[in-house]
């Protein structure tokens, strides 16, 4: 089949484990697919962006689905689920997200005839330890990817562990340049700041231990010592049932202490973005290429992240930030010091180049490119 009017008849399909993520991370793409003419549906759990999804013009179809359990018999129910939703709907081609959705959907995709990529977009909790949990997914994994018309990954550490470890064949594997950012809409706001201000350091993250805001308390506290004005901004939402999540306890202490000054969930972060004078992201979670380092760099802010998979490829070290060590609050205020110290003109350098950086290897125009060309290849074979 081919020809334009064809594809105008195509549903494509996105699975992934909430409305919010499909929202936030893939925006852009399901508007120019939809502006092509493919018919877009979105299976995720119902949250409040299923809504503006459905506005925007896609068909949502929740699903039931727990991220945490290792249940075997509800993950099992998962994949009937999606088998018979998949048979239901009869998308024509299935791009599939996180864990389970990757395992269980490749695998009830496949078994209804319906092409399907795999987007794994960061090794998560699962891999941070060599544990039983790893070696079941792993098992997973591979038993279901065979199923998977490809596997993209975000950065080249993950795909390099899954072929090493004979989870997927290399004939399979793409790696994107993350998954993009608009760089229009994430574009330098002036803002009108006192010229007395505090220096803002802003953390924009959801709030896991492994996500580095310990590190980021640890480094605000050796920093507070040593008399500087500096205040220590946090963004980000509660993961409440994820065993990684920091505790209410914890983030309580910290603002007790005059450490961090946190400022709930933001539905846009950039006006965030525009006050601060640095962004920072310690992280040592299996990352696949943070967003939030892409969005801080498009804005021209410079930032300092932890030498962590996917988290280096967004910054060049003394350029447009600065690299620290993974799981030292010492190097890491050392860093945020020299960041200080750095006159305005030097940090206004750093955040124009990390914006040429994003321009040159994240624009989202190059990921809304991968999806037209392989959906242009299998849809019109």
């Amino acid at each position: 089949m081919s020809g334009k009017s064809a594809l105008h008849k195509k549903c494509i399909a996105f699975v992934s484990n909430s409305a919010w993520s499909v929202y936030n991370f893939r925006l852009d793409v399901i508007n120019n697919l939809l502006a092509q003419g493919y018919e877009v549906i979105v299976l995720a759990p119902d949250d409040k962006y299923s809504a503006p999804l459905t506005e925007m013009g896609c068909r949502f179809i929740p699903i039931d689905f727990d991220n945490k359990t290792k249940n075997p018999f509800l993950d099992l129910s998962f994949y009937w689920q999606l088998k018979k939703l998949y048979r239901h709907h009869q998308p024509d081609f299935i791009f599939h997200y996180v864990a389970k959705p990757n395992i269980y959907g490749s695998l009830a995709a496949s078994s209804n005839g319906i092409p399907s990529v795999a987007v794994i977009t960061g090794l998560g909790y699962a891999f941070a330890k060599k544990n039983w949990l790893y070696r079941v997914i792993r098992l997973l994994y591979r038993n279901s990817l065979r199923k998977a018309q490809e596997v993209w990954f975000l950065n080249n550490e993950d795909a390099r562990i899954f072929i090493d470890e004979k989870i997927v064949n290399i004939e399979k594997v793409k790696v994107l340049p993350g998954e993009g950012i608009n760089t229009r809409h994430f574009a330098p706001i002036k803002v009108h700041r006192p010229a007395k201000h505090s220096f803002t350091f802003l953390m924009s993250t959801r709030l896991l231990k492994s996500k580095g805001i310990g590190l980021y308390a640890d480094a605000a506290r050796i920093l507070k010592k040593k008399n500087y004005d500096v205040r220590f901004e946090l963004i980000g939402f509660f993961e409440n049932h994820h065993p990684d999540s920091i505790t209410q306890e914890e983030l309580t202490r910290w603002e007790k202490e005059g450490l961090i000054h946190y400022g709930g969930f933001a539905k846009d972060v950039r006006p965030f973005l525009a006050k601060a004078d640095c962004f920072v992201f310690p992280s040592f979670y299996n990352e696949g290429i943070p967003r939030c380092l892409m969005e801080a760099a498009a804005m021209e802010l410079p930032v300092i992240t932890s030498m962590n998979r996917g988290c280096k490829e967004v910054v060049l070290n003394n350029s447009t930030g600065y690299i620290c060590n993974r799981h030292d609050p010492f190097d890491l205020a050392d860093k945020m010091e020299k960041m200080i110290n750095l006159s305005h003109e030097e940090r206004a350098r750093m955040g124009k180049n990390g914006r040429s950086l994003v321009l040159r290897k994240f624009n989202i125009e190059h990921i809304i490119d991968e999806y037209t060309d392989t959906l242009q290849q299998d849809l019109t074979d």
